[in-house]
């Protein structure tokens, strides 16, 4: 992974609660603008187009319908504006296989459910120096 000098975040993600905590994470305390969050992955590459900023990170929550993390990863991939973009898989359920499952799909790291807010800048500042973050509470 590379390192990430000017972030424009995507984070799709089902649970409203989960949105407005990445949102305040991100935008309020974080300080970062260029952060889009969306409730379903479909029609996900039309909504990235749309979007002012060609996202280069994203956040995807594994368990959602009908489009999973995974559904959801091999469709950002598929396209060549994000090919270089870090993905990071967001979940709760999370057990040792689960982390390698993940890594074989081809995600670039793993935050897992609750976010810890003491913990989550530094993870971010982890991930934007170029380095693969696998973090399970």
């Amino acid at each position: 992974m590379q390192a990430i000098q000017s972030p424009s975040f995507v984070y799709v993600e089902d649970d409203e609660f989960s949105r407005e905590i990445m949102r305040t994470l991100l935008q309020e305390r974080m300080g970062y603008e260029r952060c889009a969050i969306f409730s379903t992955g479909v029609d996900l590459i039309d909504r990235l187009k749309a979007l002012s900023d060609t996202p280069n990170v994203f956040f995807l929550d594994i368990q959602m319908r009908p489009l999973n993390g995974y559904d959801l990863l091999q469709i950002i991939r598929k396209e060549p504006a994000y090919q270089n973009a870090t993905i990071v898989a967001m979940t709760a359920n999370v057990m040792s296989y689960d982390v390698e499952q993940l890594r074989q799909a081809g995600f670039d790291g793993l935050i897992g459910k609750p976010i810890r807010q003491k913990v989550f800048a530094e993870l971010i500042e982890r991930l934007l120096a170029g380095e693969s973050v696998w973090y399970v509470p």
